[in-house]
């Protein structure tokens, strides 16, 4: 490494032809400028350059192409010290620059950016990496002063420049940097050309930079943007597209850039948690007592906290629980959050919990607060009925009646935001043995789904449409269930009994022969044909169908043998 380093250093140090000596603040303005490698994942060398600090924190700029498909970099300043490039925070393909992080050498010198912009024909001097004390480079006048957006420029300029010079600074006469060298597609011409530091200092990453084709194509790690708000949408954007690990960077990154902020700390809790071991989950721990101590509004601490050891407790499996994580910490956590100040949000989750608790009645009382409040909605009015519908003792009509005002949040034609609550209410209508209003339910949820409805469905309505003597409604079903699963024997059992019911023997013989043949060991199926058969006087066959089904434990069929064997 140190020879390749070696080589670079002399081969850059030199400008065949165009070595001229500087104005005196070169000499000390040099340090700011380094060489740049980058490596590929092999820690191949990918590609060699330059680069410079803009400022006294380590931020440089230099060229794009140079960090395009790297996955690490390091810098190697006049001094000859070698330092990591620590992060990238903007670039631009277009105008083929970069901006970074990287360590900082504090004897390097950053270059102070002009304050104005250069004038046509003014002298501007370049100043090259170099690890030799005398300040050599050259110099040449502004031909051409191009705006590009907000004080920022695009220089032409009458000097030559080579490959060697890419990305190096553009000063003048003052010793302040106007721009970077950028790559000449002609190097016999005697023309040059240097994007504005103003430009490339002003690059930025935003909250939409997760999905930047540009620097994603630069394997090197992102750092957050500068905006806090911004900084947070960032983190929003970057947990459904980065892996856990990088995720978990990021997240150490916004909290030693925001140690204030708790949200922080709670996502890093959520993200330590989903490593699923206890060494994990003690550093959730502390980050969910950190959070709860820098927060403001102590109420949403613990309602974060409720939520986060709920969800752990819900998805933990078969683990044993730990420490305290378990149902009644949230709950404690939820009702001291609903102490302090009472929103709505906390008694959804307090309703959540008791719910999780098998304590229904007191997960009604929850939702049902929720329900008189502007939070109410059709997805809380489906929770206090599911509640409901649980408690012991409750007239199932009241189930119906949540069901209605969940219902009642959609105006027709439903929607398919609107098929989830017409679905539920069918089958609260079918449990108080409103077989009709079931039926129009279900066909509401179909319009509702456009027909974009399974096999099981069918079954289910034709159930409905039987209990109402809807037989037409209910064979058309049937027989749609088994054109979309045929395989299903429990369709063809199905359809045995509603063709049985309308006296439509033979198709119902049909169908109890085809469900033996696909599963010799379907009890129902034996004992409906072997009561059909008997009622044809085919005693012999249908007796010997009916023990067959009481050998396969159905009970149904000891009744009748018990009948039809006298």
């Amino acid at each position: 490494m140190k020879k390749t380093i070696l080589i670079l250093a002399c081969g850059m140090s030199f400008l065949t032809g165009f070595s001229q000596e500087l104005p005196k603040w070169a000499n000390k303005a040099k340090k700011a400028v380094f060489s740049v490698i980058t490596y590929n994942k092999d820690n191949q060398i990918l590609n060699t350059g330059n680069g410079f600090y803009i400022d006294e924190q380590g931020t440089a700029v230099s060229d794009y192409s140079l960090f395009k498909g790297a996955d690490h970099a390091v810098i190697v300043t006049a001094d000859g010290k070698e330092l990591p490039v620590k992060y990238i925070m903007g670039a631009n393909d277009i105008y083929d620059v970069v901006k970074f992080k990287t360590e900082f050498d504090k004897k390097a010198a950053a270059l102070q950016p002009a304050l104005q912009a250069a004038t046509p024909g003014e002298t501007v001097y370049l100043l090259p990496y170099s690890t030799q004390k005398s300040a050599n480079g050259q110099n040449g006048t502004i031909a051409k002063i191009d705006t590009i957006g907000n004080n920022s420029f695009y220089y032409t300029l009458n000097m030559q420049t080579t490959d060697k010079t890419v990305s190096c600074p553009i000063m003048n006469g003052n010793g302040e940097v106007l721009g970077l060298i950028q790559k000449n597609s002609d190097p016999e011409s005697k023309e040059s050309y240097a994007i504005g530091v103003t430009y490339a200092s002003s690059l930025s990453i935003s909250a939409l930079s997760v999905n930047d084709f540009t620097l994603n194509s630069i394997g090197i790690k992102k750092g957050l943007p500068e905006d806090e708000s911004q900084a947070l949408v960032y983190l929003y954007m970057a947990a459904s597209t980065l892996d856990r690990d990088s995720y978990l960077g990021l997240l150490n990154d916004f909290i030693s850039q925001y140690p204030e902020n708790q949200e922080g700390y709670l996502r890093r809790a959520t993200c330590y948690i989903n490593f699923g071991d206890d060494s994990h989950n003690a550093l959730a721990e502390e980050d969910l007592k950190k959070m709860l101590d820098i927060a403001k509004q102590k109420d949403d601490a613990h309602y974060n906290i409720a939520k986060l050891i709920y969800s752990y407790q819900l998805n933990k499996g078969d683990k044993p629980t730990y420490a305290d994580w378990t149902f009644e910490r949230a709950l404690n956590e939820i009702n001291t959050a609903i102490q302090i100040t009472q929103q709505p949000i906390y008694y959804q989750v307090q309703g959540d919990i008791y719910f999780a608790m098998q304590k229904y009645a007191e997960a009604f009382t929850a939702y049902d607060t929720v329900n008189k409040s502007s939070l109410a909605s059709a997805a809380t009015f489906y929770s206090s009925a599911k509640a409901k519908d649980l408690m012991e003792g409750v007239d199932k009509k009241e189930v119906v009646a949540l069901m209605d005002s969940a219902v009642a949040r959609f105006n027709k034609p439903y929607g398919k935001d609107a098929a989830p609550y017409l679905y539920e209410r069918a089958g609260a209508k079918t449990a108080v043995k409103d077989f009709r209003g079931a039926v129009a339910d279900y066909n509401d949820f179909y319009d509702a789904m456009m027909g974009q409805v399974s096999a099981e469905f069918y079954l289910i309505r034709t159930q409905a449409e039987m209990q109402c003597r809807m037989f037409q409604q209910a064979i058309n079903d049937i027989n749609k269930a088994i054109e979309l699963d045929p395989q299903n024997v429990n369709y063809w059992v199905e359809k045995g009994g509603v063709c049985l019911r309308v006296n439509q023997t033979a198709e119902a013989v049909q169908a109890l022969e085809k469900a033996i043949s696909i599963d010799s060991q379907n009890a129902p199926a034996y004992r409906m044909l072997g009561y059909i058969q008997v009622q044809q006087k085919q005693t012999e066959k249908g007796i010997a169908n009916l023990k067959k089904a009481k050998e396969l434990g159905d009970e149904v069929a000891i009744g009748l043998l018990e009948k039809y064997s006298k």
